[in-house]
C-alpha cells in the first residue's frame, strides 16, 4: 500500500451495500469541498490546474457539479446542511454587480454545461433553492438561464443541457421561448442509430457518453416531463434495449471498460444504472440493476482517486494529468456524482428493496455491432476487442479509441513520449517506426466490419503502408492477425496487457523468442507470436502512462517488416494469478487461416455503425 486510503479515497471502508451507505458516501465525497467555497459561495476552486475555458467557468463547474448528487439526496428526504450556501451562490453568481458573478454567456460556453445541474435542481427542489430567494435574486437567476439558453450549444449531448434548464424554468413558472426546446429535442433524434445506441454527435465513436449522458439525461426527461408521452416512451424503450448491451461493458467485480474520453468522471459510468431506477424502468431485473450499480461503486472505493485532502483528482485510478482532456478543470471529476441519482427514490422503491444479484456473465463472446466490439468476460475483467473508432480532437485520442483491445481490470496506457519508439507501451496496439524514433499506430480506419464474433479493419499507419487486421476471441485469449503491405522496411512493437509492477523488481518476467511474459503477485500477462517471427520482451512502461496503476510491466513482441507483404499472428491474454491463468497458459490458441478470414468477411461482413458516419 503506497498511499493512505483513508485520505486518498473518501469511499474507502464504506461497504456500499445499502441506501444508507450510499448517502454516507455522497456526504463523504462532498465534505472535502467545503473549505474551497468562495466567500460569497458562488465559486469553488479546487486547484490551480487549468482547462480551455476561463477560471470563472471552472469555478462554476466546482460549484454546480456536486448538485448532481446533492439534489437527489434532498429529493429523497436526505439531510444536507448547506442549502443556504447554495442559495447564496446562485444569487451571487448570477448577479452582474457581484464580484463572484459567473460571467455572461455569449456563445457556446462551458457555463451552459454546468447550468444543466442548476436546471435539474430547480425542477426537483424549488422549495429549497428558488422559493426562499428574494425577488431580485430570482430575477437574476431566471435572466441568466434564459440568456444562456438563447445561444447554440455544442452539437452533441450538450443539447440536453438546454432541455434540463427548461425543465427547471418551467417548474418555477418562468416564461421562455419553447421553440428552442423543441429544436434541440428534434436534433437529438438525429443522433440515434438503433438498438438503443446513439452517437454523441456527428463523430466516429461510441463511448461512455452514450450511457452517462445521452441515456442519463433522456431518462431524467422521461421521469420528469409531462405531456410528451411519445418521446418519453421512446427514451424508455431505447434505454431498455441498451441495457442488454451495455451490461457487457462491466465486469463481475463492478469495473467498467476503460475506453474513450472523459474517464476522469469515474463512477458516472454507473449513472446509467441509477437512471434506470430513477425512471422506474426495470430494463433488467431490479436485483441485477442494483448489483451492477453497487459493485461499480465498490470497485472505485479501493483506488487512490483523491488527493490527500479528500478532493477527487483529475485522473482515473490515481491522479494523472497525462490522460486528462483539455476541458478538465479541478471540479470536472465531480460529474461522478451523477451516480447518486437513485437517492431521489424512497427506501421502499423496488430498486432499493431488491436483493442484490451477483453478475452472471457467460464465457461466450458477445458481439456489439454498433460500437464495433466483441466483449469477453473473464475472471474479474471484461475485455473489448475493438474495430477501431477514432478521435482526433482529444488529447491521446488514438490511445483512447483506436487500440485493438481494451479492458476493465488492466485499463490502457497513453503514450507519454512521442519521440521514444523503443520505450512506448503500445498495449493493445501495433506500432510502426521508419526511423527508430517516431512511431505510428492505428488512428483511422479505411474500413471496419464485424462478422459474427470476428472484427476486421483496414488502416494505414503511413500513406504508403496498408494493414489489414482481424481480431478473434479465443477463450481466455484473443488472436490478432495483421497483413502488412509496405514498400519499405519498418520496425514494429506490439503490446499485450499492462499489469501492475511491484517495487524492487519483485515481478517475474521472461524475454524469449516469440513470447513476452510478465507475472506479479496478482496477475499474469503474456503475448505470443504464433508464427515465430518476432522476439518477446517484458517491458517496464514509463510511469503514469497506464490509467489504473502508475507503474506497469507488459509483454511485447519486437520485429522487423521487410518491403512487401508480411503476416503477423499474435495471441494475448491477461488473468489474475490462479488455476484459470495456468490453464490458459497451457492451452494457447492456434493461428487461423487468413484465407478463411477473407472468405468470412466477403460473405458475412457488415459495416460497424461507430465508423459509418461521413464527417463534414
Amino acid at each position: 500500500m503506497t498511499y493512505d486510503p483513508t485520505t486518498a479515497n473518501p469511499l474507502f471502508g464504506n461497504p456500499l451495500k445499502t441506501r444508507t451507505d450510499i448517502e454516507t458516501a455522497l456526504r463523504d465525497l462532498f465534505e472535502p469541498l467545503l473549505p474551497y467555497f468562495s466567500e460569497g459561495n458562488a465559486r469553488v476552486r479546487l486547484d490551480g490546474a487549468g482547462a480551455h475555458f476561463d477560471r470563472a467557468a471552472a469555478d462554476l463547474e466546482g460549484f454546480a457539479r456536486p448538485l448532481w448528487g446533492l439534489t437527489p439526496l434532498a429529493a429523497g428526504g436526505g439531510a444536507f446542511d448547506h442549502w443556504e450556501r447554495y442559495r447564496q451562490g446562485l444569487a451571487n453568481g448570477t448577479d452582474p454587480d457581484h464580484p463572484e458573478y459567473w460571467g455572461t454567456v455569449n456563445g457556446i460556453d462551458q457555463r451552459q454545461v454546468e447550468l444543466a445541474a442548476i436546471g435539474f435542481t430547480l425542477k426537483m427542489l424549488p422549495h429549497l433553492v428558488w422559493d426562499p430567494l428574494p425577488q431580485k435574486a430570482k430575477d437574476n437567476l431566471a435572466n441568466y438561464l434564459k440568456h444562456a439558453r438563447k445561444f447554440d450549444y455544442a452539437p452533441n449531448n450538450w443539447k440536453f443541457f438546454r432541455i434540463l434548464v427548461d425543465l427547471g424554468l418551467d417548474e418555477v413558472g418562468v416564461e421562455f421561448d419553447r421553440t428552442y426546446t423543441e429544436q434541440f429535442l428534434g436534433e437529438l433524434e438525429e443522433f440515434y442509430i438503433a438498438d438503443g445506441w446513439y452517437r454523441d454527435g456527428n463523430v466516429r465513436r461510441l463511448d461512455h457518453y452514450i450511457p452517462f449522458a445521452m441515456h442519463f439525461y433522456g431518462l431524467i426527461y422521461a421521469k420528469l416531463k409531462t405531456g410528451d408521452d411519445e418521446r418519453v416512451a421512446n427514451y424508455k424503450a431505447r434505454a431498455e434495449r441498451f441495457a442488454q448491451d451495455i451490461q457487457h461493458w462491466f465486469d463481475e467485480d463492478g469495473g467498467t471498460l476503460a475506453f474513450g474520453r472523459s474517464l476522469t468522471y469515474r463512477f458516472a459510468c454507473g449513472g446509467f444504472w441509477g437512471a434506470l431506477a430513477f425512471a422506474d424502468l426495470e430494463a433488467l431485473p431490479w436485483g441485477v440493476i442494483k448489483g451492477h450499480y453497487l459493485r461499480h461503486l465498490r470497485w472505485w472505493s479501493k483506488l487512490p482517486i483523491a488527493h490527500g485532502n479528500g478532493v477527487l483528482s483529475v485522473g482515473y485510478g490515481y491522479p494523472n494529468l497525462f490522460m486528462s482532456e483539455n476541458y478538465n478543470s479541478g471540479g470536472s471529476p465531480y460529474w461522478a456524482l451523477k451516480a447518486f441519482l437513485p437517492l431521489a427514490l424512497p427506501a421502499d422503491h423496488p430498486f432499493w428493496s431488491a436483493e442484490e444479484v451477483e453478475a452472471d456473465f457467460t464465457d461466450d463472446p458477445v458481439p456489439l455491432k454498433h460500437p464495433g466490439m466483441v466483449m469477453q468476460h473473464t475472471a474479474g475483467n471484461v475485455v473489448a476487442l475493438s474495430c477501431g473508432q477514432e478521435n482526433f480532437m482529444m488529447r491521446e485520442g488514438t490511445e483512447k479509441y483506436a487500440k485493438f483491445v481494451y479492458s476493465s481490470r488492466y485499463g490502457f496506457s497513453v503514450e507519454t513520449d512521442e519521440r521514444n519508439f523503443k520505450q512506448g507501451a503500445f498495449d493493445g496496439a501495433l506500432a510502426f517506426s521508419d526511423d527508430g524514433l517516431h512511431y505510428r499506430v492505428r488512428e483511422h480506419n479505411v474500413s471496419a466490419q464485424i462478422a459474427g464474433t470476428t472484427l476486421y479493419s483496414r488502416w494505414k499507419p503511413f500513406g504508403d503502408v496498408t494493414v489489414d487486421t482481424w481480431l478473434i476471441p479465443s477463450g481466455d485469449w484473443h488472436v490478432r492477425v495483421h497483413r502488412i503491405n509496405t514498400p519499405r522496411a519498418l520496425s514494429t512493437i506490439e503490446g499485450g496487457f499492462a499489469i501492475a509492477r511491484a517495487d524492487l523488481n519483485a515481478d517475474k518476467y521472461v524475454d524469449a523468442p516469440a513470447m513476452g511474459f510478465a507475472s506479479s503477485e496478482t496477475d499474469v500477462s503474456v503475448i505470443l507470436d504464433l508464427t515465430g517471427q518476432r522476439a518477446g520482451r517484458a517491458h517496464k512502461a514509463l510511469p503514469n502512462s497506464n490509467l489504473i496503476v502508475s507503474k506497469t510491466i507488459l509483454p511485447q513482441l519486437l520485429g522487423e517488416v521487410p518491403a512487401g507483404e508480411t503476416v503477423f499472428v499474435t495471441a494475448a491474454m491477461a488473468q489474475p494469478v490462479g488455476a484459470a491463468a495456468d490453464h490458459a497458459l497451457a492451452n494457447p490458441p492456434v493461428a487461423p487461416n487468413i484465407a478463411d478470414l477473407d472468405a468470412l468477411f466477403a460473405k458475412d461482413g457488415i459495416d460497424v455503425s461507430a465508423v459509418g458516419v461521413e464527417l463534414s
